[in-house]
């Protein structure tokens, strides 16, 4: 194994850094996005849209992690001392990356009760336009019930 592996393991611990970067403004716009008095539902879903593709993307980078780590693993242990720079970066990294989805994980959190108060306050503007056109409904089948005069003079009789 040469130092190559362990530099590519440190590569893919920083490409991930960068994917969860893009991921924590993402999360920002999303919330930018709920503040807004009227939700704008198309960019909510292109937002949505990108992050399901980084999320693909950090899958990608921590099963690629995992396949090259298993296999230069017992190298890495057995020579620790040649090995040393890049282990210690890996472990910065690693701690990086650990605050970094702590930190994503509560806004994720926070704008999840953002929608929901977002869909909640949706759902009564919906329901105050359906009960106003009830209403209004109403009273136009009222006031044309009014317009009509039944007759006053007439025979049953037959």
């Amino acid at each position: 194994m040469g130092l190559s592996s362990a530099q590519i393991l440190v590569e893919s611990l920083e490409k991930k850094s960068r994917v969860l970067d893009e991921i924590i403004k993402e999360n920002e716009a999303q919330e930018a996005m709920f503040k807004q008095e009227e939700l704008d539902v198309e960019a909510l879903d292109a937002s949505a849209d990108r992050m399901g593709a980084l999320a693909e993307k950090l899958e990608l980078l921590d099963e690629g992690f995992e396949s090259v780590y298993d296999r230069i693993r017992e190298e890495l242990i057995k020579n620790k001392a040649a090995y040393h720079a890049e282990i210690k970066r890996m472990q910065e990294l690693i701690a990086e990356i650990t605050e970094k989805v702590v930190g994503i994980n509560a806004a994720r959190m926070r704008n999840k009760l953002q929608a929901e108060t977002q869909f909640k306050k949706s759902r009564q503007q919906i329901g105050k336009v359906s009960s106003k056109m009830k209403a209004s409904q109403n009273y136009y089948n009222n006031m044309n019930r009014l317009n009509v005069v039944d007759p006053q003079f007439y025979d049953n009789k037959k």
